[in-house]
Formats: C-alpha cells, structure tokens, sequence
C-alpha cells in the first residue's frame, strides 16, 4: 500500500531508495512493451535524473534489460521470477482453480480471484472460455476496487478500521466523482450483509455484470475476493441476484472450508458487525 509522503520521512526504518526502485518496477504494466527513462518518470512522479540511476542500477541488477536502439527498457526475467514466485506461494490460486471451472462452466461467465494492489484489484487466478468477456482479463490485470463486484466485495471484508483508511483513500482518489462511487459501496454493503455477495451491474464497464464475494482466511493473508462476470444481456440484475451470486458464495464457502477458512462462528460474528450495512461507509469517514 502506498506510503504517504510525510509517513515516510518521519519512518526512520523506511528505505527511500528502495521505495523509489520498485515504483519504476512497478511502472512497467502488461501489454506496455518498452519504456524510456522519461515515461518511467512521467508515472512515478519521479525526478527524470533520479529515474536514469535507477533505471541503470535496476539493469546492473539484472531487473531491466536495456534495448539500446529505442533507448528504452523492458522487464527482465529477474523481475519476471519475483511475480512468479508470489504466485506459487499463493495456494488458493490453486486450489480454487476446479472450483472455478465447475462455476465456469456452469454459468457461461468467467470467473477469477484477485487481492488488492493499492487501489486496485489485481488478478492472480481466472477461468474463462475466451468469449465470456469483450475486455479481455487475465492473470495481472488490474481492476478499480471502487466499481467492481470483486473490488466491493474486497472492501466490505476488511476489519472496521482498515475499511475507513481505504475509504478515505478513494475519497481523495476519486474527489467530486466520489459521491455517487460511495453510493454504490453502500449499496454493496446492504447486499455483502443480506446476501453475502457485491454486485456491479454497469457501473465499471457499460456492457459487463458481475457478483463479488470475499475469500477470508483464518493465516492472516487476504482477504482475497472472487467474481464471475458477463456480458450483461446474459447476466441481468435478476441472475445476478437469484443465480450467480448464490452460487458464487456457495463456490467460496467451499473453498475456504477446504483451506481451513474462517469459522463458523467467526462468519456469525463478521455478519452481526457489518449487519448495519452501508452505512457504515459514512461513519467510517465521519461524513
């Protein structure tokens, strides 16, 4: 999660350095190619001269390879390892996948898992047909946490206090735009508490329909979120509610008991605290 300014000059155990070499890491994107020291720069915020040592270091390091011809960079297959690597260790990938294709095959959607990355949902698991979707999503792909069935489901499954820092956080992000995203968030509370599952009918992307529902562990990782998405004329609001996201919770209910998820008791707890729904949105930001 990203580190405001002031925390970090007052964090006498954080690295700047260090901080400023994995931003340009992260500026690399799927699908991006190459880039040159000023559109690294241009998306870190980073000073241009800053970004040339970087980058320099990075390739001595063997996490950028230079492409001398176009001046440019593109990820190495050192810095490809380390995504490869937290994928690995990431057992409920895996052992989410059959579960995945049965809902798959069942509904005709595609269904996939992702954790948060800033304030975003990244994907790290999917199954889908390959003509479920117009936008085409896979494994690294970033979702808005805001606006989607997975990225609401995410937000009401984080304890009381992190949901607000996270609130605050789209608050600012999203300025004039965040009353009616709020809104949404709300109304995905009231749902989360009643139905167990988030719905996006439109509100991220015109033509797509989706149900969210969290993944809670009992290892102190996650929370990590599944959807199973379409386009919408074979996703109404109606199946959504009376099909897929009955059956999606169905879905991680089970995965979670085969992981050693939350308990029972724990679930009745979690479902008493957030039984007040959205409105818990405006406490948690004190408007």
């Amino acid at each position: 999660m990203k580190r405001s300014g002031k925390k970090a000059a007052t964090d006498r155990n954080f690295v700047v350095a260090l901080s400023r070499g994995l931003e340009v890491l992260r500026a690399f994107r799927p699908n991006d190619g190459l880039l040159g020291n000023q559109e690294i720069a241009a998306r870190t915020n980073l000073p241009k001269p800053t970004v040339s040592r970087l980058t320099y270091t990075l390739t001595k390091l063997g996490y950028l390879t230079p492409v001398p011809r176009f001046e440019k960079y593109q990820l190495a297959p050192s810095a490809m390892a380390l995504g490869y690597a937290a994928l690995a260790n990431l057992g409920v990938r895996h052992l989410s996948e059959p579960y995945r294709e049965d809902v798959m095959r069942a509904t005709g959607g595609a269904v996939a898992v992702g954790g948060r990355d800033r304030l975003s949902m990244i994907y790290f698991g999917q199954s889908r047909n390959g003509l479920t979707l117009g936008v085409q999503l896979d494994v690294g792909s970033r979702i808005p946490i805001a606006t989607t069935a997975m990225g609401r489901a995410y937000i009401w499954a984080l304890p009381d206090d992190e949901r607000a820092a996270l609130l605050r956080e789209l608050r600012d992000h999203y300025g004039s735009r965040w009353p009616k995203i709020r809104d949404g968030i709300e109304r995905s509370g009231e749902l989360v508490a009643k139905r167990g599952f988030a719905i996006s009918a439109g509100e991220w992307q015109d033509d797509v329909h989706a149900v969210g529902v969290a993944l809670q562990l009992n290892d102190g990782t996650g929370p990590y979120a599944f959807n199973c998405g379409a386009p919408a004329f074979r996703f109404t609001e109606d199946r959504l509610l009376d099909d897929i996201g009955p059956r999606l919770v169905a879905m991680v209910r089970n995965i979670e008991q085969a992981l050693g998820g939350v308990a029972p008791q724990s679930r009745k707890a979690e479902s008493k605290k957030s039984r007040s729904g959205g409105k818990v949105a405006r406490v948690a930001e004190g408007i």
